[in-house]
């Protein structure tokens, strides 16, 4: 299988530093259609035994959140006029326990700075069974406080994510579906001052996604 990317677009000591997520870049890439319906095809690296999202989203505006871990509670906001498929996959998973007992997998200290969860295999390669499009503008940037989609190319999201808790330069191919709060950021920053484990890219300090609940 191939281990997802999320590429970064700056460099740290002279290195560039990727981050991964679950999909296959070689499929062929998914599209809404005409009907602005959302399309979730099946994908390999499924972990957990899930259902694909509805195809009409089931919610909108501004959809409040909140990730229940280890480390705290963090709210989250999530933009649904903005990227409908983006949250109706998140509010789906968040629905059927999807992200219940898993961990984040994946911390960035240096040139960009992320916290990285939403893969119950905790291996960076494990996702939902399906995958959907991007939802992007050119627009998107990640300053702290942003919750962004992980991925592996073009239109190869699945059920990783991160949270951004310092101002990080990327170029603009990651959906952007919602924003943390400050208390959330805190959180975040606290766990990244704790440093990373001797693999070099977990959190030292393990983190556990014990719920997520909508509203």
């Amino acid at each position: 299988m191939l281990r997802l990317r999320m590429l970064a677009g700056v460099v740290a000591a002279g290195l560039l530093l990727p981050l991964t997520a679950c999909g296959n870049p070689s499929e062929p890439a998914v599209t809404d259609g005409a009907s602005g319906a959302c399309a979730y095809p099946e994908a390999a690296g499924g972990v957990r035994e899930v259902d694909a999202p509805p195809a009409e989203p089931t919610v909108s505006g501004k959809v409040a959140a909140t990730l229940a871990t280890s480390a705290g509670d963090i709210a989250l906001t999530l933009d649904a006029d903005r990227t409908p498929c983006t949250v109706g996959s998140f509010v789906s998973l968040a629905e059927q326990g999807y992200l219940d007992g898993t961990g984040c997998h994946r911390l960035t200290t240096e040139g960009i700075f992320v916290l990285q969860c939403g893969d119950p295999s905790g291996t960076g390669r494990g996702g939902p069974g399906y995958r959907y499009a991007d939802e992007l503008d050119g627009t998107e940037t990640y300053p702290a406080g942003t919750l962004a989609m992980a991925n592996a190319g073009p239109d190869t999201n699945g059920s990783q994510f991160f949270l951004v808790y310092e101002d990080t330069q990327l170029p603009a191919d990651y959906t952007v579906f919602g924003s943390i709060d400050e208390a959330g950021v805190a959180i975040v920053r606290e766990i990244a001052a704790g440093g990373l484990a001797a693999d070099g890219t977990s959190p030292a300090t393990p983190v556990q996604i014990t719920a997520v609940t909508i509203g």
